[in-house]
């Protein structure tokens, strides 16, 4: 396995990159175990999600670019629009209800 960030060769297992310190493997366990805390909001994410989860925003918001174009390229398309908007709203609504929701660092999000 290698780090997605620096390209490291690292054991199967370990949940950060022994060079850069990215997080690696699990990334929904990640800030459980390190009761990590990142800068980003809980609720800022949600109701981003809730409110222009179509677009994408609450994805880039969190990091996920790639999740946030692959919302935003589906939202300019004619059939999957309603599809979008659906996905972002309940996404949203998960970010706020779930504690243990993370961010693409593998923090956990701000109260």
């Amino acid at each position: 396995m290698y780090c997605k960030s620096c390209g490291t060769k690292i054991d199967e297992g370990v949940m950060f990159c022994p060079k850069c310190g990215k997080a690696v493997g699990n990334q929904h366990n990640v800030g459980q175990v390190q009761g990590r805390t990142g800068d980003r909001s809980r609720l800022a994410a949600g109701l981003l999600g809730i409110l222009l989860g179509g677009l994408g925003i609450h994805n880039f918001y969190l990091g996920y670019t790639g999740k946030g174009v692959a919302q935003l390229l589906l939202t300019f398309t004619l059939f999957f629009a309603p599809v979008s908007w659906i996905w972002g709203l309940i996404e949203g609504i998960l970010i706020i209800t779930d504690k243990e929701y993370l961010d693409a660092d593998g923090n956990l999000l701000k109260e």
